[in-house]
């Protein structure tokens, strides 16, 4: 009798546990927010791109460099075929066609599974590298190729593992072989990785990591998310999913972070791209993370950008520049500006490139 009073009570306790933790991730996932609809003028589909665009990025001569095909255990994916890179050029005036990448050899091609990039352009001589996060057979670690344009190739230089990058999101580059990264969960895999997103625990981090050294230098987020650099170099800006924020950090000259400040978003905050001209942050959210993660055809998950201007200042501005429920865009992760156009992406849907509207009327702020 006594054991039965034991296991009851415990079964009891487990279950007010679980209970109480389910409330808390929904919560954390803004599972009861309303979405207002944004809409903006001329979007349409980019072709070849159905199968996501997780991250972007778009040099300055208005070629945007794109991941495509990530597939990720706690969510969904529509293809089994390898990942592939892509560039799009933005300047074009008519409807813009996807190129695909070509990759060389001493690479893997058929376990390709990008996440986050970053572009780094060697001042000595213009050499462009590019970053990607890979998760080959769900493990992480950072390829690094030089991108060669007029080839419209990728050349592999090296593959980079480490013990401290094991769980990589997303990564910012501030030389041919150093770089921020996200770690967005503590533990790199399996069931304990599901548990985590349960428990809704502030335990990723960031770390620097360059061929001399590699170390944690920033932590205590719920879900660490997109990173990138500012215009000047002087700050990094790391997005929690989790708690709908952005993270303003100073780069110190150990390489070091040190926190200024944090700005709230009040949305699922994926990857963030900043205007090198104006300083502008522009972040690929997710309205309603519990949608994304229920996957319900009956009931999308929605897409949102937002823009942080003056971030720096007392009083940044958050503005809400698209947002959709489901039915035009899924899961926005990211979402980047060129010549009066805004390119968006998505984790595993297709990716949207509209005309950002040209007066107030069509944004909305928070």
């Amino acid at each position: 009798m006594g054991k039965l009073v034991v296991i009851s009570l415990f079964a009891a306790a487990l279950s007010a546990f679980v209970g109480e933790r389910v409330i808390n991730l929904r919560k954390r996932t803004l599972a009861s927010r309303k979405l207002v609809q944004t809409h903006l003028p001329n979007c349409h589909p980019i072709k070849s791109l159905e199968y996501g665009s997780e991250d972007l990025t778009i040099l300055p001569n208005g070629l945007a460099i794109i991941s495509t095909g990530l597939k990720d255990p706690l969510l969904p994916s529509y293809s089994d075929a390898p990942g592939k890179m892509y560039t799009l050029d933005m300047s074009e005036d008519s409807r813009m066609k996807p190129v695909e990448l070509r990759m060389g050899r001493g690479f893997d091609l058929d376990s390709f599974n990008p996440h986050g990039i970053s572009v780094y352009t060697d001042e000595t001589d213009n050499s462009v590298y590019l970053f990607v996060v890979n998760h080959p057979q769900q493990k992480t670690q950072v390829e690094i190729f030089l991108f060669v344009e007029e080839d419209h190739a990728l050349v592999y230089v090296k593959t980079i593992k480490h013990e401290f990058l094991h769980s990589v999101n997303d990564i910012v580059a501030v030389g041919v072989e150093s770089f921020y990264a996200t770690n967005d969960r503590y533990f790199s895999g399996g069931t304990l990785n599901t548990l985590e997103v349960l428990l809704a625990q502030p335990w990723s981090n960031v770390v620097y990591y360059s061929p001399e050294e590699v170390k944690v230098v920033a932590e205590g987020f719920y879900m660490a998310n997109g990173i990138n650099i500012s215009p000047d170099k002087r700050h990094i800006y790391v997005a929690d999913l989790f708690d709908h924020n952005i993270h303003v950090l100073e780069r110190l000259e150990s390489n070091g972070l040190a926190p200024v400040k944090v700005v709230e978003v009040g949305s699922l905050v994926d990857n963030i791209y900043v205007d090198s001209e104006t300083g502008d942050l522009w972040i690929g959210c997710h309205p309603n993370g519990w949608k994304l993660f229920q996957n319900d055809p009956e009931d999308l998950p929605g897409s949102e950008v937002i823009q942080i201007k003056d971030i720096h200042s007392e009083k940044p501005v958050v503005t809400q520049v698209y947002a959709d429920d489901g039915s035009v865009l899924i899961g926005s992760s990211v979402a980047a500006p060129y010549g009066g156009k805004l390119l968006i992406g998505t984790i595993y849907q297709k990716a949207l490139v509209c005309d950002l509207a040209k007066d107030d009327k069509s944004e909305q702020d928070y």
